[in-house]
């Protein structure tokens, strides 16, 4: 949504010596959707899709409002679906391709206060699922990443938002919730995601992937 900040990676990443573009998309939107993906097809056919917008919220089923489960459900789940939906075609044309989601330990996890969030991460997986299945066929491979907590610029902003005055403790309290003792970096689930989208992963598909310092087995 922030085309500027995108812009400045793109320029970051065309400085390495790589080729990169920025857009901006509104994926809660199909036409948006499609404007910007046929911009993209001009460059070239689109072999991989990662979808990784998101948003977050807090909150358990009682004060969970109509207006924050439809924002969290348009972003989170039908952002997916349209940006799938706008992909596959092509893909089933070329009779290849590679989608990534990017789901969350809450999907398949309790977390407390998590209603909503939980709710769309666990579509996005069962998402990954469907089209992988019907999908094989045409050699379009299909998977999800679930991280646990990942600091990012979003943390910061969501926890300065909503523990107003309680920053650094509840930054300390995310990290000490995960069994190595800290958050994950946006490095490490990149470099997951590279290797699901790359050659090397060629045999895999309908499958989700936590990435979660120890959260699942070992908490």
């Amino acid at each position: 949504m922030d085309e500027n900040l995108a812009k400045a990676v793109a320029a970051e990443i065309s400085k390495t010596g790589g080729k990169a573009a920025a857009y901006g998309c509104d994926v809660t939107l199909r036409e948006s959707v499609k404007n910007t993906f046929d911009k993209i097809r001009q460059e070239g056919s689109i072999e991989i899709l990662v979808n990784s917008a998101g948003i977050a919220h807090i909150g358990k089923l009682e004060n969970t409002t109509e207006e924050d489960f439809d924002r969290i459900f348009r972003v989170n789940v039908k952002g997916v679906y349209n940006c799938m939906f706008t992909c596959i075609e092509k893909m089933k044309e070329n009779r290849r391709g590679v989608i990534l989601n990017l789901a969350s330990i809450a999907g398949t996890a309790g977390l407390s206060e998590r209603f909503a969030y939980s709710m769309s991460k666990g579509a996005v997986l069962s998402m990954t699922l469907s089209v992988a299945k019907d999908y094989i066929s045409y050699n379009i491979r299909c998977n999800c990443i679930s991280p646990a907590r990942v600091f990012t610029p979003f943390v910061d902003q969501f926890v300065k938002k909503n523990y107003p005055g309680r920053e650094k403790e509840m930054l300390e309290e995310l990290a000490h919730s995960q069994p190595m003792g800290r958050m994950a970096r946006p490095q490490e689930v990149a470099s997951l995601a590279l290797f699901l989208c790359s050659n090397e992963a060629s045999f895999i598909t309908g499958t989700d992937y936590p990435i979660d310092g120890g959260f699942f087995n070992i908490r």
